[in-house]
């Protein structure tokens, strides 16, 4: 006798605690937030963060119809967020992209356990406020350059035409790695 296949059940974001929680008492913290912020309350992107999240993964909010021809079955796919810093599910698809790609396609052919890029204090500040700064950062030439300067080969191929690391490499990454 065959083992019985799990049926797929699609998650059902508005059962989920963070949901309950976030949708329960947000206006509230951010009342709160503002008040003790002598009202400037938080940045408007993190305000919008909390309001996306409370539409992912909702039919309500938009969704796709899918459907497979051999054999009929229609499924209702809820639109995501695509959120970059507090929805979970968004968050843990775009962390597995992210480390299918670093293993794929950018680190060398070594056994790795794990792989973490630590930076300064203020950098971190700095990237949590500026995307620019962040799109630079994934970029995968200054990937490529901290692996040359570690001395480890690396699968991404230099840019044409070459162009220069940044200046402060060298120096952020013997902060780091001190």
């Amino acid at each position: 006798m065959a083992p019985e296949r799990a049926a797929y059940r699609p998650r059902d974001a508005e059962r989920g605690v963070l949901y309950s929680v976030v949708r329960a008492h947000l206006e509230t913290f951010l009342r709160e937030a503002a008040h003790r912020a002598g009202g400037a309350g938080l940045p408007q992107f993190v305000e919008q963060e909390f309001r996306e999240f409370l539409t992912c993964g909702v039919l309500a909010h938009g969704f796709a119809r899918l459907r497979c021809d051999p054999c009929t079955l229609e499924r209702l796919v809820p639109f995501s967020c695509k959120g970059r810093g507090f929805c979970p599910s968004c968050g843990g698809r775009r962390m597995t992209e992210r480390a299918a790609h670093l293993v794929d396609g950018v680190l060398p052919h070594v056994p790795v356990r794990q792989w973490v890029l630590s930076v300064p204090h203020r950098l971190r500040y700095l990237l949590a406020w500026d995307l620019r700064l962040v799109a630079t950062v994934n970029d995968a030439h200054v990937i490529h350059e901290i692996l040359a300067y570690l001395g480890l080969p690396s699968k991404v191929p230099h840019p044409d035409p070459p162009r220069p690391p940044p200046a402060e490499l060298p120096r952020l990454l013997a902060d780091v790695l001190a």
